[in-house]
Parts: structure tokens; C-alpha cells; sequence
């Protein structure tokens, strides 16, 4: 491994080219001669999703200039504070794609593996690098180019470079096994769904709600810290089952804020900003072990005990009908999306009774009990390999 004499720590404008996308503008979109381009929504973790990919007009010496190359690596400019930063390489054709100036675009030297940046990036995605030195505006951060570019990075020797990855994307190969199980078994849960709901009648979700939708708590970064009440932010979960018990930040808030923000077991909490692929995502509060609230980017309902069973509406918003329902009726501004309490009321639920719901999750339970025992496991494997990263970037292993 690299002594610390062998690693030299250079801005990464120094050890590649950093460089913002094109902006979208009313012309661009009106423009001739459209091309595609990637945007916050395409570049997820270590992945670019290329099934919802937009055009507009590039000059041809704005395809010289925003044009992608396999190699470059990409990263979410405006997101979230717990995801600016979020980057992924390109491997598609030379020229194929453009970039929009949601993304920023770093173009390794000839010093500088790609895979091995790409390490480097999301190490510092999940040590809080990005997140530091970003600036927040509302619920947007910005990593913006200049202050990325200046970030200090480990140049080691190519040889050094090339061990590292090849030990990273062992274990990477693990995760792609099990990450591609978990997406399959998603969809079988998926058709078991859909083929139990087909052809039922579908009424609004306001008609089993019995309060809310009630916005979260905002309160200023200085109140959060390590001690307080626990917080359910825009991170804490994926959609889906969730774990409130542990792993929350916690912030300091008064008896009355800790009384009305208060969640309760059966609750319903819907992200009402984020990303446009993540906005809506849903969970159900099974498990609480202390007075837990949940931040401004949420939204929270009870429903009906004789109308509605908490699992299934989790089950049924994190479903293809609903997810397509919040894209559509979600409001844009730049790299972020919103959805409001009338539009989570509006939000289409099946007429059936609670017995049936209960009926439906019964025979969704083999196919959910295997994924939640994968996702577990993914999760082991993810913490190992961040573990791993952090010895072999140290000198450790």
C-alpha cells in the first residue's frame, strides 16, 4: 500500500477537468435539432438510469463542449444535503448524451483512474464531504463546481490505483448480485400486486384518511446535534419498510413542537420533496422505542383502522399506479420535485375492505420476507465495503 510520502493531496480541478452542464432555458427547449441530455434524475449511486431521459437544443459547439465520454463521472450538483454529490460514471458512446447544469462532470486526467475517483467520490457522499462544503438554499443544496473542484484529492500511483479497485469491485460484484435479486423480487411483489388488484374499483386515499396530511417540523441546522429528539428526514428511509428506532439525527425541540410532530405507531409518513424519481416515496411507522417527529420535507396521516391497514397503504404507494400518479401531478424547480396535502388526497386507493387488504398482504408475505432478508443482507455488504474502502484509502489493508 502507499505511504502518505507516495499520496499527494491536489485539487481535483488539478487532476481532471471539472466542468457544470448546460443550463436548460424556454429557447433550448424550443430549439431545433434536440439532443438528450442527463439530468439529477438519471445519475443515481455508482448507476445512470437512461429510461427517462430528456432532450433540447445543442449547438454543435455545445456538443463539443457538454458532449460525454466513457470515463467521465458525473455528479448531482442540486440535491438534497444528504445526496449533493452523488455521482456515477459514464460508459455509453462518446457524444451520445449531453449534461444539464444540475450535474457536474469530472473528466479524469491520465493520472487518474476513473473507477478509483469514482471510489473517492462516494467515499466522500458518505463521510459528509460533499455535504460540507455545499450550499444550502431552502431544501436545495448546491456542491457547485468551484468549491468541488477545490476539494483536496488522494492521488496515489496508478499501480495503487488499479489494486484498489480490483479489490473494491470484488466485492462490488457481491452487491450487484444481490442488489439485481432485490429488484427482481421487487417485481414479483409487484405482479402479485397488481394481478390481486387488477379490475378493483378505485376510489381516493382522502376517503380512508382520518387526519392529515400534516407538513413536518422545519427547524435551522444549528438544532440538530447529538442529543435531542429523533427526526425522520428526506434519508431515513427508502420506501417501503422502515426502521425508526435507530440511526436518526436528532434535533432540539420544545414540549408543544414535540407534541404536534409527534409520529405514532400506524402513521403514515409521505416525502412530499425530493428528487422527481423519489418524491411520494412512503413508509409506515411499525416500531417507535422513544417521541420521534419527522422534519418539513414530510408529510404525515393517520387512517382509518376500519378502513385502512397502515402495511397496505405502504405496500400500495410504493406500487407503479400511485409512484406514476405523484410524478405527474408533482411540481418541478430545478433538481427537485414537491407534492402537496391535496394532491396525497387525491392520490388514487383501491375500494376494498380491510379483511381483503390484510387477505392481499398474506399472499404478498413469502415474496416481502425474502426481499427484506436480501435487503438486510445488502446492507451488511455495503457497510463491509465502505469499511474496506475506508482501510485501503487509510493504508490499513
Amino acid at each position: 500500500m502507499s505511504s502518505d510520502a507516495e499520496i499527494r493531496w491536489v485539487p481535483v480541478r488539478e487532476v481532471g477537468e471539472v466542468r457544470m452542464g448546460k443550463q436548460l432555458s424556454p429557447s433550448s427547449r424550443e430549439a431545433t435539432g434536440k439532443f438528450p441530455y442527463l439530468r439529477v434524475a438519471n445519475v443515481l449511486l455508482g448507476r445512470i438510469d437512461y429510461s427517462d431521459v430528456n432532450f433540447m437544443g445543442f449547438s454543435s459547439d455545445e456538443r463539443r463542449i457538454y458532449g460525454l465520454k466513457p470515463g467521465d463521472i458525473l455528479l448531482n450538483e442540486g440535491q438534497s444535503l444528504e445526496l449533493v454529490g452523488r455521482s456515477a460514471i459514464y460508459e455509453g458512446a462518446a457524444g451520445d448524451y449531453c449534461f444539464q447544469n444540475t450535474l457536474v462532470r469530472f473528466r479524469p486526467g491520465g493520472e487518474v483512474l476513473p473507477a478509483y475517483a469514482q471510489i473517492i467520490f462516494e467515499r466522500w457522499l458518505a463521510t459528509g464531504v460533499f455535504a460540507a462544503v455545499a450550499k444550502q438554499t431552502t431544501s436545495i443544496a448546491h456542491l457547485g463546481g468551484d468549491r468541488f473542484g477545490a476539494l483536496l484529492f488522494p492521488l496515489r500511483p496508478l499501480p495503487e490505483q488499479r489494486r484498489i479497485v480490483e479489490v473494491i469491485d470484488a466485492v462490488a460484484a457481491q452487491e450487484g448480485a444481490i442488489a439485481r435479486s432485490v429488484a427482481k423480487l421487487q417485481k414479483v411483489g409487484d405482479g402479485v400486486a397488481s394481478a390481486q388488484l387488477g379490475g378493483v374499483e378505485l376510489g381516493r386515499f382522502e376517503d380512508v384518511i382520518e387526519y392529515g396530511p400534516q407538513n413536518g417540523i422545519y427547524k435551522q441546522a444549528s438544532s440538530y446535534g447529538v442529543e435531542g429528539t429523533p427526526i425522520v428526514r428526506i434519508d431515513s428511509f427508502k420506501g417501503g419498510p422502515s426502521d425508526f428506532t435507530r440511526n436518526l439525527l436528532r434535533v432540539s425541540v420544545t414540549e408543544s413542537e414535540a407534541s404536534s410532530y409527534g409520529l405514532a405507531v400506524g402513521d403514515i409518513v409521505i416525502n412530499r420533496v425530493n428528487t422527481p424519481e423519489l418524491v411520494g416515496k412512503s413508509t409506515a411507522v411499525r416500531e417507535l422505542t422513544e417521541p420521534t417527529i419527522f422534519e418539513s420535507n414530510m408529510m404525515r396521516c393517520k387512517v382509518r383502522s376500519d378502513r385502512a391497514v397502515p402495511a397496505f397503504v405502504e405496500m400500495w404507494l410504493g406500487s407503479v399506479l400511485p409512484k406514476k400518479y405523484f410524478r405527474v401531478r408533482a411540481k418541478s424547480a430545478i433538481s427537485q420535485a414537491s407534492i402537496n396535502g391535496d394532491d396525497v388526497r387525491d392520490c388514487p386507493f383501491p375500494c376494498i375492505e380491510v379483511r381483503e387488504q390484510r387477505a392481499i398482504l398474506d399472499r404478498l408475505a413469502a415474496v416481502t420476507v425474502q426481499q427484506r432478508l436480501e435487503e438486510a443482507e445488502l446492507v451488511k455488504l455495503r457497510n463491509m465495503k465502505q469499511g474496506l474502502v475506508d482501510d485501503l484509502l487509510s493504508g490499513r489493508s
